[in-house]
Order: C-alpha cells, then sequence, then structure tokens
C-alpha cells in the first residue's frame, strides 16, 4: 500500500502556521506467524520481558534532534527494543521517541484545566514513514483539545530515520530522472524493470543483512508495546493512519487487554488473503476513481485552467503532456514519470489539485516551471526518501508470501490496466522486488477480535479513498468486534482525522476525549472541493493537518517509477 512522503515538510509547514505499575502480561501468540509455535511463544515471552525492562528503564527525554525543528517545550528521546522478539537480551535496537506534554488549558475557555488522561501514541502510516513531527500537530486549532488532554507522542519506527535505519541502494542513485511511465509496457521495458527489482530486492539484502528479516508487522506491533510501557502507560491510547491503521489491528489482536482507545484513520485492508499483494491490485484500481474525480474537477474549472471541458479532454490533455514529455524532458528532470508522480498526489489529497492542474496548465501554453518546481526530485530529500523506501518494502516483502512467478504478475497488472491504466504499472513496479526478496516470509496474523475482548475502536474513513480503499475500512470494521465506523461521503482524501471537516472531528473529540462512540456507523457528508487558482478564488497546496498524514508507501518523484 503506497501512500505520499509529506511528512518531511511537517514541521516547517506548522511552525509557518503559527508559530509502580503492574508487570506486563504475555501477549496472545500469533495464530499464524509463518514461523514454528515455540517461535511465536518464544516471542510472545520476549515481547512481555522487553516491555517490563522498558517499563523500569523510562524515556530519558532531552532535546531534540537539530533537524526536528521542534517548538518550546517538545522533547526528545529513545527506548530500546529487541531486534528479534525470540531472543530478548539479544541484539537491541534504539527507536526515536518524540513528546510534547498536555496543555491543560482548555482552548475554550482558557480559565478550566483539563485533566490530563495519558499519552496519544500515533503512527502515519507508510510502512516506512516517522511519526517524530506529530506533536507539533497540537498548535493546529482542530487539534487543541486533544493536545490539552494527552501527551502527544511520535516516534519513528524500526528502520525508520535514526531508528536502525535500513538501505538498500545508495540514497545518490536513489532519484533517477526523468523516467517513463508506460500505462501499457512493452515487453522490453518489462524486462528492464524486472533486472531493477532483482538488484533492489539484492542491495536490500547486502546492505541490511541479517537482521532484514526483523523488519515486519509483527515486530512493529511488539515495538509499540514496548513504547507503551516505556511511556508508563498501563493501557495504550493510539492513533493510526493509513498503514499504521493495519499496525493498530495487529497490536489490538496481539495486545487486547493493553488498549484502551484507538483510532484507525484511513484504514487498509487486514484480511490476510488481502495483505499486501491484492490490497495493492485493489489500491490500483481505486486510483482511477480518483483520478477521475479530478479530471472532472478540472473540467468543471475549464475557464479556470482551459483544460478542456469534459473529463476527456482533460485526460487529453494530460496525455499530451506526457507524450511531450517523453520526447524531452522539462528542465532536463521532469519526464512521464516524475508527471504521473505529480499527479499521483492529487489523488492523495484535492488539497493539491489546484496547483497540478495550473501547472499542466501552464505547461501545455509552454511555461514549463510551474510543473518543474513540482515535479524536480529535490536532492536533499534522496537519503530520507531511499530510506522510506527500503523500509515500505522491507517490512511489506517479509509481512506475507508474494508470487515469485513473473506470468502472475504480468497476467494481474496487464488485466488491470485496461480498465485502470493511471496508476497501475507504477504500483507494480514498486512491489516487485517482493517478487524476488530474499528474506523468509510470514503468514499474516489473521486481524480479528471477539466481543468484548478489545475496548470500541473508531475507525475513519473517505468513502473514496484510493490509498485504502473503502472496502478495507468495512473489513476492518468487520474484524474488529465492537468497533464503529464512521465515514466521509463523497469525498477521497486520504486522511480525516483532524482535518476541515467539522462532524468527523466532532467524532474524534468525543472519543478520545470522553470515550463517547456512535451506537452504530455514521457518516458525515464531504468536505468542501477546493477552489481553482485565478480569478475564482485561490486553491491551497497544503494544510498542516496534512503534512503529517504520513509517508507511505512510495515517495513523490521516487526514483523507483
Amino acid at each position: 500500500m503506497r501512500a505520499a512522503v509529506l511528512y518531511s515538510a511537517a514541521g516547517s509547514l506548522l511552525l509557518t502556521t503559527l508559530a509502580a505499575a503492574p508487570a506486563p502480561a504475555v501477549p496472545h501468540a500469533p495464530a499464524r506467524t509463518g514461523v514454528p509455535g515455540a517461535s511465536a511463544a518464544a516471542e510472545a515471552r520476549g515481547s512481555a520481558e522487553a516491555a517490563a525492562r522498558a517499563r523500569r528503564t523510562g524515556v530519558a527525554f532531552g532535546a531534540c534532534p537539530a533537524d526536528l525543528p521542534a517548538p518550546s517545550g517538545m522533547r526528545c528521546g529513545t527506548v530500546s527494543v529487541p531486534l528479534d522478539y525470540a531472543h530478548p537480551s539479544g541484539r537491541r535496537i534504539e527507536l526515536t521517541v518524540s513528546r510534547m506534554p498536555a496543555t491543560g488549558k482548555d482552548p475554550r475557555n482558557s480559565k478550566r484545566r483539563v485533566p490530563r488522561q495519558g499519552a496519544l501514541v500515533y503512527n502515519p502510516g507508510g510502512p516506512g514513514a516517522s511519526g517524530m513531527a506529530f506533536p507539533m500537530i497540537g498548535v493546529v486549532p482542530q487539534w487543541k483539545r486533544i493536545a490539552a488532554a494527552y501527551d502527544l507522542i511520535g516516534y519513528a519506527p524500526r528502520g525508520v530515520e535514526r531508528s536502525a535505519p535500513l538501505s538498500c541502494e545508495d540514497p545518490a542513485r536513489f532519484f533517477k530522472a526523468p523516467t517513463q511511465a508506460p500505462v501499457h509496457p512493452t515487453e522490453a521495458y518489462k524486462r528492464e524493470r524486472i533486472t531493477r527489482a532483482k538488484a533492489y530486492a539484492r542491495g536490500c539484502a547486502e546492505r541490511s543483512g541479517s537482521g532484514l528479516r526483523f523488519f515486519n508487522s509483527l515486530n512493529n506491533a511488539r515495538d509499540l508495546d514496548v513504547l507503551r510501557a516505556a511511556l508508563g502507560e498501563d493501557r495504550l491510547t493510539f492513533m493510526g493512519a493509513s498503514y499504521g491503521t493495519y499496525l493498530g489491528a495487529v497490536y489490538g489482536t496481539l495486545f487486547p487487554s493493553h488498549l484502551r482507545r484507538m483510532v484507525l484513520d484511513s484504514a487498509v485492508d487486514p484480511d490476510p488473503a488481502q495483505v499486501w499483494y491484492r490490497d495493492n491490485l485493489a489500491q490500483s484500481a481505486a486510483f482511477e476513481g480518483r483520478w477521475a474525480d479530478f479530471r472532472e474537477w478540472a473540467a468543471r474549472h475549464d475557464d479556470v485552467y482551459g483544460l478542456g471541458n469534459t473529463a476527456e479532454k482533460v485526460q487529453a490533455a494530460y496525455d499530451t503532456a506526457a507524450r511531450r514529455l517523453a520526447a524531452e524532458a522539462a528542465g532536463g528532470k521532469v519526464g512521464p514519470g516524475q508527471l504521473q508522480n505529480t499527479f499521483l498526489m492529487a489523488g492523495y489529497y484535492d488539497d493539491f489539485w489546484p496547483s497540478r492542474a495550473a501547472a499542466l496548465s501552464a505547461y501545455l501554453k509552454g511555461d514549463a516551471k510551474p510543473l518543474i518546481g513540482l515535479a524536480v526530485p529535490s536532492p536533499g530529500m534522496a537519503a530520507e526518501a531511499e530510506n522510506g523506501s527500503a523500509v515500505y518494502t522491507a517490512v511489506e516483502c517479509n509481512d506475507a508470501p508474494w508470487p515469485t512467478d513473473w506470468k502472475v504478475w504480468d497476467r494481474d497488472n496487464t488485466r488491470l490496466a485496461r480498465v485502470a491504466p493511471f496508476e497501475t504499472w507504477d504500483n507494480a513496479w514498486t512491489n516487485l522486488p517482493c517478487a524476488y526478496w530474499q528474506a523468509p516470509r510470514q503468514q499474516p496474523l489473521d486481524v480479528r477480535t471477539g466481543p468484548g475482548e478489545l475496548p470500541a475502536v473508531l475507525i475513519l474513513a473517505a468513502e473514496r479513498d484510493a490509498a485504502a480503499p473503502y472496502a478495507g475500512a468495512l473489513e476492518m470494521n468487520r474484524r474488529l468486534s465492537g468497533s464503529v465506523l464512521v465515514t466521509e461521503r463523497d469525498a477521497g482524501t486520504h486522511g480525516i482525522a483532524g482535518g476541515p471537516n467539522a462532524c468527523v472531528n466532532a467524532h474524534l473529540d468525543a472519543y478520545l476525549l470522553e470515550g463517547r462512540l456512535p451506537a452504530r456507523r455514521a457518516a458525515c457528508g464531504p468536505r468542501p472541493e477546493p477552489l481553482p487558482d485565478g480569478p475564482a478564488g485561490r486553491g491551497s497546496e497544503q494544510s498542516p493537518r496534512d503534512a503529517l498524514k504520513g509517508k507511505g508507501e512510495r515517495t513523490a518523484a521516487s526514483g523507483r517509477s
């Protein structure tokens, strides 16, 4: 499951917008982990041992890294976790953690003190995203009530940034531009991509060594429980977005008695049969619908952009740009691959629609500067992007079986590209290293809880979300007994908590602050459509909340596209 890398800009965006507990119980041993039962039991015991050790040690919070522009009061530290939970006294790795203490101030009444409710731990998804910037969200108006009651906790999961970082290739070679993006690739192009996928998988194994196998969702969930204990929390209040919803569901299945409250924002499909090969096919199909949403919006604003007054004409304008860029890259760096990546971002966040439509319009009229500004990969982000890509690949490839016969990939993606050409093959190339992965595979955990096993969970989903198709939220709702789904109707932005929809935010606040949920599934109306750039109004590029929605599964302007 891919999602856009936005989090690296979160800090600067937010700043410009402102200014003695009982020993933990042994968790359930997963029923289907792909390892022998004795190993699963050993990992369960190791997880309990690591959590007990973390409870005694805690987190020594101090100054945050210089590259994280932390506001006053925000502190950072580390938590030690085992690389291999079957051997908790063996090699350990350090996870970085950030915290902003609860303000205790009611934003609606400055004289009223708000009782502290503990720590709220956030995972922005990916896999491969860092949540270290998350505590800064407390300054955004929609989050101030939550920030009054909770310590806001972010962290970098294993493999990410300073948390035992993974790498699969030299970051200096990661951004390759310009690149092609054929929607119906030739046999020669397919052979080239197979060669690149094999090389990437081989690089992951060579650069990460024998420890590569331990970067998976089960260990991410165990790390989360160690973090809970290190924070001194008997029960975890957790919020996950995108892949973070799968992590939360795995955590809830392994550690149901350790949960207090959990919000799953933009839920992915946790069905073991879908993780992760079929989930990615479903995602590619859903992006076709979001691409249509953008084209229809641009057509309604033909008076501003001049891309055509029908979705078909907007598609023709896009195709014209792709052909021109294939013949001559804009600025020497923007080819069809960079164009596709830039417009893929519009599939995640409709705040991006105005800037993308304006850049396409300008390029077709002879001005390439706006498109170059959006699409050229930033050399300064190469190391960060390569690390995120490596973690994404490692976790998804390790988590589940993938087809190892190229004929299966070719058959499935060829069929899908006939009806969903926009993203299908680009997504396939991102995931193809999993066909040639050299580390052992697991069987996905059967995420499922029975009545009363888990506290009530709040699931949030946009009906037209492409990165996490809505069917996944329905499946998550079915599998987590007692969970409640709140849907943002006729909307497709990826990640809806704490955004502009007051109805969604009212459900979020009621749950986190008072423990109240709707009696059954609830629906909210859509957020307003973005305004076009030009005389009719100004569209916004990105809200501060959107900046924290997570990194995901592949970077914009990725060198692997």
